[in-house]
């Protein structure tokens, strides 16, 4: 059951890549929204916040992560063999492309409820989106890795606790750099 805690570490390459870029604006050109500015019922797709340079930046450190930590049989060793035989390189970029696609769901949601990026609904409501926000990628990269391996709902009720506790750490941490504008 623990096993999926191993598959989804390499996320956390999405964080290392993505806080500095933010926080040293690097790549400029590419902070471009993937929603080109597109509107559905008169609001954006995803806002402004969604960005090509996250997405390749994000993708890229999950993608990049996988590959260094796939070197080491200590941790290739603990993934299941159907990701295994499937190869570093293809994990990788499923992973990564299931991150970055995986939050795109929530954002529209929160433009259609006309909820601006960066900010939280004070309610039930909205308190349990922000929950939700924390690991709202889980549920893309169950999808995109499907075609290698299927994950239990077990093993997404897993993923998605633990990334959601290891992301508010994570939030604290770019507050505290200076790549976010709010701590959680």
């Amino acid at each position: 059951m623990l096993d999926v805690v191993w598959v989804v570490l390499p996320v956390l390459g999405a964080f290392f890549v993505h806080a500095p870029v933010m926080r040293w604006d690097v790549l400029p050109a590419l902070k471009v929204p993937l929603d080109g500015g597109a509107t559905f019922r008169g609001r954006r797709l995803f806002g402004d916040n969604k960005t090509w340079r996250g997405a390749l930046a994000m993708g890229g450190g999950v993608c990049g992560l996988t590959l260094l930590l796939s070197c080491s049989s200590a941790y290739w060793s603990r993934l299941p063999a159907e990701i295994r035989t499937a190869g570093p390189l293809v994990f990788g970029l499923l992973l990564g492309a299931g991150t970055v696609v995986g939050e795109l769901p929530n954002s529209f949601l929160k433009r259609q409820l006309g909820i601006a990026p960066g900010t939280q609904r004070r309610s039930v409501g909205g308190v349990l989106l922000s929950l939700y926000d924390q690991a709202d990628f889980v549920p893309g990269i169950w999808l995109l890795l499907l075609p290698i391996w299927v994950m239990s709902m077990a093993q997404v009720a897993v993923a998605f606790a633990v990334v959601s506790a290891v992301h508010l750490v994570l939030n604290v941490v770019g507050w505290a750099i200076g790549a976010r504008s709010v701590p959680i």
